[in-house]
């Protein structure tokens, strides 16, 4: 039972992830009518509600117990999970996440066509799929060093994430589109019929699920020598 509330949850969060993202753009670009001719505050009040969009998702992952839109977030959990729940997470998750996003981007082009064609790759493949790898290898990292070192602390856990999140997409928004996340981007290459191109298999899926691995092995290298001063200074003073 639990792990059927899991996998609609994560349908329902991919799917309400994709909305919540033209949402914000409809209701600062056309509600508040703050375009282009504003200056910066278009885009400023744009970051101000993806920082509480990410909150919001954050709360409702909490509520869930462990819901998620992203399927970075669970496979970086299923690689150090044991095999069965690493079959659960791929073959049951990921592939809720992606229908998810999937049928949320048809139900905006069929309410919103005006709103665009969501996030395309504007440099070459390999650049792409090198841009992706390094956002997602970041945010991966950060995520897994905040629920370690923040753990208890919702707030600092969610606002450093979120500022993370907001600044890498940033930074690969003109070159990939900053997505990290397969699986709303499958959704609108679906929506466009590309979703089966070399070029959307090795930007937006291969190259973070490699950057995602990388990550978390890294990780681990990396606190396995602070394990073992601390047991070895256990030995010492027993």
């Amino acid at each position: 039972m639990g792990r059927s509330r899991l996998v609609v949850s994560d349908f329902v969060m991919s799917f309400m992830w994709v909305w919540s993202g033209v949402l914000v753009r409809i209701f600062v670009f056309k509600i508040l009518g703050l375009g282009h001719g504003n200056g910066h505050l278009g885009e400023f009040l744009k970051a101000a509600f993806s920082v509480a969009n990410m909150f919001f998702f954050a709360f409702l992952s909490k509520v869930t117990r462990g819901g998620a839109y992203n399927p970075l977030t669970v496979f970086a959990d299923a690689i150090s999970a044991d095999f069965n729940n690493f079959l659960f997470c791929v073959g049951a998750r990921i592939p809720a996440q992606v229908v998810g996003s999937i049928v949320g981007v048809k139900l905006i082009i069929d309410t919103v066509p005006e709103v665009g064609r969501g996030p395309s790759l504007n440099i070459d493949i390999h650049r792409g799929a090198l841009t992706e790898g390094l956002l997602t290898f970041a945010i991966v990292t950060i995520s897994l060093g905040l629920a370690i070192k923040v753990r208890e602390s919702f707030f600092m856990k969610t606002w450093i994430s979120s500022l993370s999140k907001l600044t890498l997409h940033i930074l690969g928004s003109d070159l990939t589109g900053g997505c990290m996340n397969p699986a709303s981007v499958m959704g609108w290459a679906y929506a466009r019929g590309d979703h089966i191109t070399k070029e959307h298999i090795l930007v937006y899926w291969l190259a973070p699920i490699k950057a995602t691995i990388l990550a978390v092995w890294t990780f681990k290298l990396l606190l396995r020598p602070v394990k073992e001063d601390k047991t070895g200074s256990k030995s010492k003073s027993d």
